[in-house]
C-alpha cells in the first residue's frame, strides 16, 4: 500500500483553489522509464526504498530511504507573489532510517525542502530524485539498476541496487484501489527483489561492506484514504525460495478490517497473482509499547493465505524501530526490519523483509502523529 506514513505529509503550505488534480483511476496506460520518475499532476508521490543487510562480519542491518513528493495548488495572487525559484508548489520530504540489529539501535532522521536552485527533485532527464545529498539514481534505465546515496551526522550509506525479477504492479486495472470512490487507489509499482551492495561508513566509528536484499516502492494518487481509517499494517517479505508478497491491512475507527486490504503474491519467475482481503488473514500477537510515543504495537503476526497454502509467522529481534520526532513534519510510525518462518505448500520457508504501522500513536495536536 504504501499509503505511507501517511496518507500524507503535513506541510505548512497552502492548499490549492479550485483547480483539480489528476486521480488514480482503473485503465491507466504505465509508460517506462518515464513513470519511474514524477509526476506533477498528481497530488502524493514517493519512492520508498527498505532493505535487510549484512556485513562480513554477520553483523544484520536494515535501512529505509524514502523520498516524497507533495503539491501544492496555488491561487493567481499566491503564484504571482511568490519568487519563481522558491515558489512552494511542490513541498519534498525525505526519511532516512538505520536498523543496527545486532548492536541493538535504532536511528532516524527526516529533512524537508523546496526545489528550490536544485535543492530537490524528480527529474527522467537527470535520472534520479533527490532531496540534498540524499538521491537515488539510475544508473541503467533498461535494466533498473540504481544507486543510493544517503550522508548524515551518523553515517553514509552507499548501496548499488539491482533487480533480479521485472517490476511489479499492484492492483486491477492499473490501480490499486484503497476505498469505495472513484480515485480512492494509487498508481503502485514495486521492485520486490533488489540486490543490494555497498558501504555503511562513519557509524559508531566503523565502516562496513553490506550485501543483501532490498524492496523499492514508489506510488502516486491525489485522494487520500477514507476518513473512517485509522491506519494501517503494511508487510513486504523476500522468501528463500525467491518468491515475495506485498500484503496490506486497511483498519478502520470502527476496529474493523477494511474490505479494500489486498496484496500481491509474486511467483520465482516473477509473475504476480492480486490477493483481496478474503485470500489472507493478518493476525496480530505480543506487542511493544514505545517510551517515546506510548503506542502500543503488534510486532509478532501471524499471516495465512490458504489459496496459496502460506502460513508464516513474522517477528522481529528488535523492536524499537520507531520513527518518532517532536518536530517531525509526518506522522509517527513505526517501520522496521522483521525476518518469516513457515511453510508453503508442507514446504518450510523463512525470509526477511520490513513491516508498517501507522496510526497506533493515535492524535496529537489535532494531527494523526
Amino acid at each position: 500500500m504504501r499509503a505511507r506514513a501517511g496518507v500524507c505529509l503535513i506541510v505548512a503550505a497552502t492548499v490549492a483553489c479550485g483547480q483539480q488534480w489528476q486521480l488514480a483511476l482503473p485503465g491507466y496506460h504505465y509508460e517506462f522509464p518515464r513513470d519511474h520518475f514524477s509526476h506533477s499532476d498528481y497530488q502524493t508521490e514517493w519512492w520508498y526504498y527498505t532493505g535487510n543487510l549484512r556485513a562480513a562480519d554477520g553483523r544484520r542491518f536494515g535501512f529505509e530511504l524514502t523520498f516524497f513528493r507533495e503539491g501544492v495548488r496555488l491561487t493567481k495572487q499566491q503564484a504571482a507573489e511568490s519568487d519563481a525559484t522558491w515558489r512552494p508548489d511542490q513541498v519534498y520530504v525525505a526519511h532516512l532510517a538505520l536498523s543496527d540489529l545486532d548492536g541493538r539501535e535504532f536511528y532516524h532522521t527526516e529533512r524537508l525542502n523546496r526545489a528550490g536552485p536544485g535543492l530537490a527533485g524528480s527529474s527522467l532527464k537527470e535520472r534520479r530524485y533527490w532531496n540534498g545529498n540524499w538521491q537515488a539514481r539510475w544508473t541503467s534505465l533498461n535494466s533498473g539498476e540504481q544507486q543510493l546515496q544517503a550522508v548524515c551526522e551518523r553515517f553514509t550509506l552507499r548501496l548499488k541496487l539491482r533487480p533480479e525479477k521485472p517490476l511489479t504492479i499492484h492492483g486491477r486495472e492499473g490501480v490499486s484501489q484503497k476505498g469505495p470512490q472513484a480515485g480512492e487507489a494509487s498508481h503502485y509499482i514495486s521492485f520486490t527483489r533488489l540486490a543490494a551492495e555497498g558501504q555503511l561508513e562513519g557509524w559508531n566509528g566503523r565502516s562496513y561492506s553490506l550485501k543483501g536484499l532490498a524492496w523499492m516502492d514508489h506510488e502516486f494518487f491525489s485522494q487520500a484514504s477514507g476518513q473512517a481509517l485509522a491506519g494501517w499494517d503494511w508487510f513486504a517479505v523476500q522468501l528463500n525460495n525467491n518468491e515475495e508478497l506485498m500484503l496490506y491491512r486497511l483498519r478502520r475507527k470502527s476496529g474493523e478490517r477494511s474490505p479494500y486490504s489486498s496484496g500481491t503474491f509474486v511467483d520465482a519467475a516473477g509473475r504476480t497473482r492480486f490477493l483481496s482481503a478474503s485470500d489472507f488473514v493478518l493476525a496480530p500477537g505480543t506487542t511493544w509499547q514505545s517510551a517515546a510515543s506510548g503506542a502500543r504495537y503488534p510486532v509478532e503476526w501471524k499471516i495465512s493465505i490458504p489459496c496459496l497454502g502460506i502460513e508464516l509467522w513474522e517477528r522481529t529481534g528488535f523492536r524499537d524501530q520507531e520513527l518518532f520526532s517532536k518536530e517531525s513534519v509526518t506522522p509517527t510510525y513505526w517501520e522496521g526490519a522483521v525476518t518469516y518462518e513457515g511453510h508453503e505448500q508442507s514446504q518450510a520457508v523463512k525470509g526477511v523483509g520490513y513491516l508498517e504501522m501507522t496510526g497506533y500513536a493515535g492524535l496529537r495536536n489535532g494531527a494523526q502523529r
